[in-house]
């Protein structure tokens, strides 16, 4: 009996510690390995009117505005039967959404998994300005890269993004 309890233990710490080394190496290459930033989410710039900018940019540049900016629609890489939106937005010289920042404007970056994302960044020593917020359309937190600019990561819905943006109405520039 202790003959074949002795093999069959051996076999079972074998197969359970490869089973073990397997879900340590797999849970390593899981970590970082999702994509990070996946492209331009939004530029947003500070001016002294913002309503007569969005106009100057309507009539001389055709973008379809509305009370934000303008949306740009366009087809995803991955996978082109899906809709991707970039959001342009002057704000005024005034605000206060930059801050920390001082600077002139931010960039919003599209992500994947943002929560992972935020929790590589703060194990990277990078100052994260606020908790992730979500709403029907994305998550957002904003970060400031190493020179103090206040970044925007957005993981967006887009089919939740086009659908407000129907129901205010608004326009896409395509």
């Amino acid at each position: 009996m202790k003959k074949t309890i002795l093999p069959l233990l051996l076999v079972a710490a074998s197969f359970l510690s490869g089973f073990a080394v397997k879900t340590v190496l797999a849970g390593k290459q899981q970590e970082g390995s999702y994509k990070k930033v996946t492209g331009i989410g939004g530029i947003f710039f500070k001016c002294k009117d913002p309503k007569k900018m969005r106009e100057w940019y309507k009539t001389h540049l055709g973008l379809q505005t509305n009370a934000y900016g303008a949306v740009f629609e366009w087809r995803q890489g991955a996978d082109t039967t899906q809709k991707g939106f970039t959001q342009w937005s002057p704000f005024a010289e005034t605000t206060k959404y930059f801050a920390p920042s001082t600077k002139d404007f931010m960039i919003n970056y599209r992500v994947e998994n943002i929560a992972a994302l935020v929790a590589d960044l703060k194990l990277q020593g990078v100052t994260v300005t606020d908790s992730i917020e979500t709403y029907d359309y994305g998550k957002f937190v904003h970060i400031l890269d190493m020179e103090g600019n206040k970044i925007e990561l957005w993981e967006p819905n887009d089919k939740e993004y086009e659908r407000l943006g129907l129901q205010m109405g608004s326009q896409t520039t395509k």
